[in-house]
């Protein structure tokens, strides 16, 4: 007797009949997942009335989901990313027993059945990334077994139902970009409530991202106990962020950017000393940086840049042992720039820049700082030093600052320094940028080959500079194969044609260049979009992820700046960007987010109120100016 069959990751194909179970009647557990079978779903598996678990996900059945799944008595049916369209099946939710439901990644359309709301059983839902539309159910209030649900990456009409507050076993809830609108309801802070059942599981994540939400945030949100993350950027909420954020939670991770959010920071928002993610950046807050920032020692990533803070900057660096990245660009700081940042022995970005009244000395200490160290990615290290627009004060240019050990990018531009253009930057084996111009420089610019890569545009503004020849020639870049490096992640996989390299980023999908390979081996797994060029395929890793595949064309001589331009656009999060996944740059291979919704230009096209296509064209023009600033800097 089979009681169980797992026929997972198996590299199997074609179209299942349904009459290979005829035989299996006893069947509990079935596993088809990571294969590519195609073609209609098998209704001959409805038949195994014994079934508890099954797992079709990361397949390509497809067409609609057809009749009969009632007959099981299923604990878990994941059917994620597979190509299922037409409606969901409704029917699935006559199953008494299920617990775990997930249809996420395919095309199913249409509206989210009512009937979803009748569940008994049911702990975890996930629909996102499918074409559902539609207002959400009230219904889905009635989910009180449900701790994780997400449902975003669709296109929703309308607002998050205040029935929402009755799921009080709601542990993770995201419905990022799915075109919501209206305020967040108060209720949400129910989920704190013990009510009927015999615990309280509260709201761990809440993601409302990518949404086109306004209002104000409930202060009920501050309230839950259980709260570690809250994404909500990129909505157009405004009002102060609830004054006690932080205070009654371990709050690990906050993302409020792109908003319209004024105020000042919440003052206890890192009081439970474990955040480490604190993203600000394009609101208008101001005021002063809150202490608790200050001494918040477990701050890995500090982006407060493009809004109105002012004072001095008073940030501790010596009680941030974990920092890397800090950016407090585009607001309004006075003082200078701490002393101490010696001290953040893990910083690797640091940026000041466009704070008009800063001022403050370039300290010749800077020369002896321990945490210039080496962190190669694709020889562009990744300390980049951004001290341009502060023209206060700045009067000097200590050598020792051209004799940073492993500096790679240093915008001094807008400022007042003077004197002569240090030529031991020649000297660096790092350096891949270098800016000084619009201060009052003297001098020649120094003969040696690295000033000559930079361009003319590095030096002009300089009223007193000696012109030279600037040449356009860009030196190839050598590639190593040796090193990894946390943000972005290097992975190095092996090809018919030498090695293949490849860059992932982080907090993005996990894979390999052999994952990538495997995938061009694979005639069932590629497929030439045909709207586009035959450079452009869809392919399905082994991984399950379906990305979009670009071949670039790179002249040898263009690589040094293409790679940095394709480093920084990997690391840039917006509405408007399909995200860049990867990147082959040994092969000029480019691997993105595959979107069978089509992107922005065929969403402006499509019929809509012109309500709406204003609200979009609106969102394109307020972030520009920050979005390509991201890109450049």
């Amino acid at each position: 007797m089979i009681i169980g069959l797992d026929l997972s990751v198996k590299n199997l194909g074609g179209q299942i009949s349904g009459n290979q179970f005829q035989l299996l009647t006893d069947l509990v557990d079935l596993n088809l997942s990571y294969n590519s079978f195609s073609e209609n779903f098998p209704t001959g598996i409805f038949n195994l009335t014994k079934l508890r678990t099954l797992d079709v996900s990361r397949n390509n059945f497809s067409g609609q989901f057809p009749s009969g799944i009632s007959n099981l008595h299923l604990l878990v049916f994941d059917a994620f990313s597979n190509s299922f369209s037409g409606p969901l099946p409704a029917e699935i939710s006559q199953i008494e027993t299920l617990e775990v439901l997930n249809l996420a990644g395919s095309y199913f359309s249409g509206p989210i059945p009512s009937e979803f709301g009748n569940f008994q059983s049911l702990e975890f839902i996930h629909l996102a990334g499918n074409f559902l539309s539609g207002k959400i159910p009230a219904e889905l209030g009635n989910l009180k077994t449900v701790t994780h649900m997400e449902i975003g990456y669709n296109s929703y009409q309308g607002e998050i139902p205040s029935e929402f507050g009755n799921m009080s076993q709601l542990q993770y809830l995201d419905i990022a970009g799915a075109n919501l609108s209206g305020q967040i309801p108060t209720q949400l802070s129910n989920l704190t409530q013990l009510e009927e059942f015999f615990r309280a599981e509260n709201l761990r994540l809440l993601s409302l991202m990518y949404n086109n939400m306004n209002g104000t945030v409930p202060n009920g949100i501050a309230q839950l106990p259980s709260l570690e993350t809250l994404l909500i950027w990129d909505n157009f909420f405004d009002g102060s962020l609830p004054n006690t954020l932080g205070n009654y939670s371990n709050l690990k991770w906050v993302d409020v950017s792109t908003n319209n959010f004024v105020g000042v920071i919440p003052p206890g928002i890192c009081s439970r000393g474990v955040l480490f993610k604190l993203i600000l950046f394009s609101n208008d807050f101001s005021g002063g940086l809150s202490p608790s920032i200050s001494n918040c020692s477990s701050l890995v990533r500090l982006r407060i840049e493009d809004n109105s803070f002012s004072g001095d900057i008073p940030l501790k660096f010596s009680n941030l042992p974990d920092i890397s990245y800090v950016d407090l660009s585009r607001n309004m700081f006075t003082g200078g720039i701490p002393i101490d940042v010696s001290q953040a022995s893990n910083l690797q970005y640091f940026n000041v820049s466009n704070n008009p009244q800063l001022g403050g000395i370039v300290q010749k200490k800077f020369g002896h700082y321990h945490f210039f160290r080496i962190f190669q990615l694709f020889l562009v290290i990744s300390l980049v030093f951004f001290l341009h627009s502060n023209p206060a004060n700045l009067c000097h240019l200590p050598v020792e600052l051209a004799s940073l050990p492993s500096l790679g990018i240093l915008d001094l531009s807008q400022n007042n320094f003077n004197g002569s253009i240090p030529s031991n930057f020649a000297n660096s084996s790092t350096l891949v940028l270098l800016n000084v111009s619009f201060n009052d420089f003297s001098g020649p610019i120094p003969p040696e080959k690295i000033f000559s890569l930079m361009g003319r545009s590095a030096f002009v503004g300089n009223p007193s500079y000696v012109d030279h020849p600037c040449k356009t020639h860009v030196q190839n870049i050598p590639m190593k194969s040796n090193w990894v490096s946390e943000e972005p992640r290097s992975l190095l996989g092996q090809g018919s044609e030498g090695d293949w390299r490849m860059i992932t980023f982080l907090g993005l999908p996990r894979f390999t260049a052999e994952d990538v390979l495997k995938s061009f081996n694979s005639a069932e797994a590629m497929e030439t979009i045909p709207p586009l060029s035959g450079s452009v395929w869809k392919a399905v890793l082994p991984t399950g992820i379906t990305v979009l595949v670009k071949k670039i064309e790179a002249d040898a001589r263009n690589m040094k700046a293409m790679v940095e331009f394709v480093m920084r656009l990997g690391n840039v999060r917006h509405k408007n960007l399909v995200r860049l996944l990867g990147f082959c740059y040994n092969k000029n291979l480019m691997l993105y987010d595959y979107l069978p919704n089509g992107n922005l230009a065929e969403k402006i096209k499509v019929k809509r109120d012109w309500v709406a296509k204003h609200r979009v064209v609106i969102g394109i023009a307020r972030d520009f100016v920050s979005f390509t600033m991201t890109v450049i800097l």
